[in-house]
């Protein structure tokens, strides 16, 4: 079959047509960003060092403000409170007699300002080692739920290493990346759609953090290639944070809600 002269350019702008049309279709789909859940949790660890005696939970458990978590064993402590009530006793019974030698004339002023320095001071270490012994307990800072455990009950855990880990219901966050180009789309207090296998469809978060700073930066010199593989990281608080996992996969959308969202890799 012989072609006419030309119809080969005709087909080709055919062609070109068709596939810019495709691709216009594709764009005025809502791009998503893929991410995850992440968590700011919470610590409880001993102020002194020493063996975890009583764990009264298990991860998973849910607890209240002020409620037991764990007893670190107090022996030391208890000795100390015992050995200040005894110097305790010992300076009141010094600044007692001085104050009698005192008003008898006696005795001196320096005899009894100095019974009168021990005494405070014995008072101060007696509510110091008392201080030591009750942080001896402790007991959740917050109301959440216990995500992990370090250290069990018979095991030794040095000062400020944390015993267990509480999650806040608050405290769940998404994470994901966006391309330079995407960010003046985006502002602080924003609302986006957080999507996620087996979740609910209509859980949203707001934006709470924008990076300043590009993830993954190359050398100060771009290129129009290189600039465009920088991404910022977006932090956004869910509105129903009981709804995710800590480390679950999710995809964010910001335009409008689409059945067959176009998919961006995060970087």
């Amino acid at each position: 079959m012989t072609l006419r002269p030309g119809f080969g350019a005709v087909a080709r702008l055919a062609l070109f047509a068709l596939f810019a049309a495709t691709l216009a279709a594709c764009n005025d789909s809502p791009v998503t960003y893929q991410g995850w859940v992440e968590a700011n949790l919470i610590f409880v660890g001993p102020d002194e060092a020493g063996r975890v005696e009583n764990l009264s939970v298990r991860e998973g458990d849910r607890v209240e403000a002020k409620a037991p978590l764990f007893t670190i064993d107090d022996a030391l402590q208890r000795a100390d409170v015992n050995m200040f009530e005894a110097q305790l006793e010992n300076a009141q019974q010094a600044f007692d007699r001085a104050k009698t030698l005192l008003k008898t004339q006696t005795g001196t002023q320096k005899t009894y300002d100095d019974a009168e320095a021990a005494l405070r001071t014995a008072k101060a270490r007696l509510a110091t080692a008392k201080t030591h012994l009750d942080r001896r307990v402790l007991a959740s800072p917050v109301t959440g739920t216990v995500q992990q455990i370090y250290f069990r009950s018979g095991e030794m855990v040095s000062a400020g290493k944390p015993v267990l880990a509480i999650l806040p219901p608050g405290n769940l966050k998404v994470r994901f990346f966006v391309p330079q180009e995407t960010l003046p789309r985006i502002a602080y207090g924003d609302t986006v759609r957080v999507r996620c296998d087996g979740c609910a469809a209509d859980i949203t978060a707001k934006v709470s953090f924008m990076a300043r700073s590009a993830e993954f930066t190359p050398p100060v010199i771009y290129s129009l290639q290189e600039r465009d593989k920088l991404v910022f990281l977006i932090e956004a608080l869910p509105d129903k944070p009981e709804a995710l996992r800590v480390g679950q996969p999710v995809d964010i959308g910001l335009g409008a809600p689409s059945s067959a969202p176009a998919t961006a890799a995060a970087r």
